[in-house]
């Protein structure tokens, strides 16, 4: 393959992943500007270990790079106990949202405030299964586990998450 038609595969693969990877890595990492840049890290670094790539399915092996890539963030950060920027929230109309919408963004901050609470993987393997969609033979690779590690770790995650989910439920009640 000569370097034009890498570049037309890498930039098709850019395309097709970027905004997947963006939403999974905000998922980890509760910052949108911090999500942009891990995306572009990971791409940085797929290009540069481009010649390790097995022709595996690119999904998972690019995801794989993404979560190293946060993990590896996480780490510089916490030894330099980096603390983010405020970040302003989104602007809302001055009209107010519908009942249906403010509902769904409630249920949806609490769900993102229980999956931070979670150990990070976790929160990977529940959010590449519910929300990326991903097969167990794709987390697999991605997470670097057996087909009965993925199950056991999912299965306790998923306990994890209901477990605080009641827990919450009765502090509120």
């Amino acid at each position: 393959m000569d370097n034009g038609q890498r570049n037309e595969k890498l930039d098709d693969i850019y395309r097709r992943y970027a905004e997947s990877l963006y939403y999974y890595l905000l998922r980890l990492s509760g910052s949108p500007t911090v999500a942009e840049e891990l995306v572009q890290e990971t791409f940085f670094r797929a290009t540069v270990s481009l010649h390790f790539y097995k022709h595996e399915e690119v999904r998972p092996w690019l995801y794989k790079v993404a979560r190293n890539t946060y993990l590896d963030e996480w780490r510089k950060r916490k030894r330099w106990n980096w603390v983010p920027f405020f970040e302003k929230e989104e602007m809302h109309s001055p009209y107010g949202l519908p009942l249906e919408e403010a509902l769904n963004r409630e249920t949806e901050r609490e769900l993102k405030e229980l999956l931070d609470i979670l150990p990070e993987n976790y929160r990977t393997i529940i959010y590449l299964r519910e929300f990326a969609d991903f097969s167990y033979q794709e987390i697999q690779e991605t997470m670097e586990l057996t087909e009965s590690q993925v199950k056991v770790t999912l299965h306790r995650a998923r306990k994890r998450l209901q477990q605080l989910s009641g827990e919450r439920r009765e502090f509120n009640d």
